[in-house]
């Protein structure tokens, strides 16, 4: 993404005041709104074809949003409930920032998809779609993060003696995927639940992650320069490894699940901890000053730019599908992503620490 991608009105606030966890936001917002124009474009490109194949590559590599996300999550409250744990506080903010957004984005777009066409009105008086709607965030395809999070903060105070005993992040890494590898065949020996990735139990890696991270956010740079020479060349190897499983999953190939699941929680996990290098790295440098800022005021953004950027690319598909040569095809994709990143992210920054935009997005 190039600086002119979002107009100079967007207000950008003092440098001094963005972090790079803000930066770490825009990062993964970026790779949310990519990753959703290229399941657009996906459906518009001929099966086969070099731009099909390509879209379905990017659509795959850029597949790490929520669990980033997740990991973000567990680290930012990790920090704070280490500082401080009041749990009448802790719970009323988790309500009102977590729990009121999702019930009211879960009943706007179960109306977004009856209004759009999308669904049968019949759907909205169907308790056992807003059963599934509520309890697996199934109203859109992405609401099931906020879901998700509202777990991880129920999670968190829970795991708070570990945090305190300031866990490793190499011990939380590999121990991660040994609890995720196990809540995986726990699930499928005795659980059985019909939406698993929309649950917490399915991101047990990030979550330990984000909370050994959390623990030790003043050593974690230091952590990344020692172990990123080895770390990084373990995320190629990975992704290598990760990528032709994910591109036959996608097409219909059979795969073997466990398989499939534990390269994804690899590769995620990895591209996590080097967004969030990655993010320190560029609140560190000299260089590129406008970009930076505009890349973290975009993470200031990322949850209205997440709750609305797929009703803009469903309006723009169904206004004008990305079809034509694979140059056009390209171009519509490119362009339509913009479009649902520039104008959530205006919207945001207009209503933040404003009433409307309390009530819409909890903050």
């Amino acid at each position: 993404m190039s600086e002119a991608s979002v107009p100079s009105s967007v207000p950008i606030p003092a440098a001094s005041r963005l972090t790079a966890i803000d930066t770490f936001r825009g990062l993964t917002i970026l790779e949310v709104v990519g990753h959703h124009a290229t399941g657009m474009g996906l459906r518009h490109a001929d099966v086969g074809s070099t731009s099909h194949d390509l879209l379905l590559i990017l659509n795959r590599t850029l597949h790490f949003a929520v669990p980033a996300f997740v990991f973000l999550s567990a680290l930012v409250l990790t920090r704070s409930l280490l500082k401080r744990f009041q749990p009448g506080r802790y719970l009323w903010r988790r309500l009102t920032r977590g729990g009121w957004p999702y019930l009211l984005w879960t009943a706007l777009y179960a109306g977004w998809y009856v209004w759009t066409g999308q669904r049968d009105p019949g759907t909205l008086t169907d308790p056992g779609r807003w059963r599934d709607w509520l309890l697996y965030g199934k109203a859109s395809y992405h609401l099931y993060f906020l879901l998700v999070a509202l777990e991880v903060y129920v999670v968190l105070p829970f795991l708070l003696p570990l945090a305190r005993r300031r866990p490793s992040i190499t011990a939380a890494l590999v121990g991660g995927l040994a609890v995720q590898l196990g809540l995986y065949l726990l699930n499928r020996q005795v659980l059985h639940l019909p939406f698993p990735a929309s649950t917490v139990l399915w991101y047990a890696l990030p979550v330990s992650l984000g909370l050994a991270v959390g623990a030790r956010l003043d050593e974690f740079q230091t952590w990344w320069r020692r172990r990123r020479r080895l770390l990084l060349p373990l995320l190629a190897v990975t992704y290598a490894v990760y990528l032709p499983v994910a591109v036959a999953y996608v097409r219909g190939t059979p795969v073997v699940p466990v398989v499939y699941n534990g390269l994804s929680w690899s590769y995620t996990a990895l591209v996590a901890l080097a967004l969030l290098g990655v993010a320190y790295w560029l609140e560190r440098g000299a260089q590129g000053r406008t970009f930076k800022r505009v890349i973290a005021t975009l993470g200031t953004v990322s949850l209205p730019i997440y709750l609305l950027h797929p009703a803009l690319l469903q309006a723009l598909e169904r206004y004008r599908a990305p079809e034509g040569e694979p140059l056009e095809l390209a171009f519509n994709v490119l362009l339509y992503a913009l479009i649902a990143l520039v104008v959530p992210a205006l919207i945001g920054r207009r209503l933040l620490g404003k009433k409307l935009g309390l009530l819409l997005f909890g903050r």
